[in-house]
């Protein structure tokens, strides 16, 4: 799993193994640090809660595989309920480029709207703790998840659930960042700073991706990035921003050159973050070329050649 630092001698393991089968893990209180952990929901249903219980070391695939099991074992404890209802079965599974595809049965579809956040939330939320997944997308007999008002969720990760774990108003911070749009004609890099209230669960890189797409909020500046796109993930690892994005990340609904695209997101996450460049992929690829302009097979370096003298007012 990732961010688990040691595994337990194999005694532990047999004796975990059997403790999962039975009244299953110790209390959130006891998951001391390292454990494994996978989440369930709370005695009370209104958030989640931490159950130890040590997942073997495997292919993503087989670690998520079992994980869901887990999450769906029956509970002894009255201080928890398993995260996945009984009549809740997993049709099919499968790892591809960090992102976990799950397809439920209908059952799922009879989840109360309530339950099935913390539902949706505890498997996201236990399944990119795993070495090699960074979102989760679910499907319902291949029909793809969608909220209250019809719109896909697409790929999730844990930062969607930062409430459901118990967020506190603390947990939101006041930041400015230094974020790169398009100028009226397309072709030139506008720099404009941005004062943005986040909660402290989202990556600073995460952040700065959704705010760029989500297109500038004074005059002057204008969005470059599609904003149908959907961002699969973004982490900063030894230096490099990895981005990733679906297939919309190609289609360009704006004006604006393909470079000025692609150096509005390498420009501000370098800026912004700890990251000395910037790796773009599409669906977990490479070896793509933005709109057949801009290789985008190996990381990119800021380029500040492309930005206009004069400087936005915030």
């Amino acid at each position: 799993m990732k961010k688990k630092k040691e595994k337990w001698a194999s005694a532990g393991v047999a004796a975990c193994c059997l403790l999962c089968l039975l009244p299953s893990c110790a209390k959130q209180t006891e998951v001391a640090k390292g454990e494994d952990f996978v989440y369930c929901i709370n005695g009370e249903g209104t958030g989640l809660f931490k159950v130890a219980c040590d997942i073997s070391q495997g292919s993503p695939d087989k670690e998520a595989e079992e994980a869901l099991e887990k999450m769906a074992s029956p509970s002894e404890d009255i201080e928890y309920m398993p995260a996945i209802p009984e009549d809740v079965k997993v049709r099919s599974l499968k790892v591809e480029h960090d992102i976990a595809y799950i397809d439920f049965n209908k059952k799922y579809n009879q989840i109360p709207a309530i339950e099935e956040k913390l539902v949706r939330a505890a498997v996201v939320q236990t399944l990119v703790r795993l070495e090699g997944i960074n979102g989760v997308w679910i499907t319902v007999e291949e029909e793809t998840l969608k909220n209250e008002s019809g719109k896909v969720l697409g790929v999730l990760n844990g930062d969607d659930f930062a409430e459901s774990t118990g967020s506190s108003p603390s947990a939101y911070e006041q930041t400015t960042l230094t974020l790169f749009f398009a100028n009226e004609a397309g072709d030139r890099l506008v720099r404009q700073q941005m004062d943005v209230r986040y909660n402290t669960n989202v990556s600073r890189e995460k952040l700065i991706v959704e705010k760029l797409m989500g297109g500038p909020k004074k005059s002057g500046a204008y969005p470059a990035l599609n904003p149908s796109a959907a961002l699969l993930s973004v982490t900063v690892k030894e230096g490099i921003c990895y981005v990733n994005f679906d297939s919309e990340f190609q289609n360009s609904v704006y004006d604006v050159r393909p470079e000025v695209t692609v150096y509005s997101l390498v420009n501000s996450l370098i800026e912004g973050t700890n990251a000395g460049s910037v790796q773009i992929m599409v669906n977990g690829e490479k070896n793509v070329s933005y709109q057949e302009s801009v290789d985008l097979s190996q990381p990119l370096v800021r380029d500040l050649s492309l930005e206009e003298e004069k400087e936005t007012e915030s």
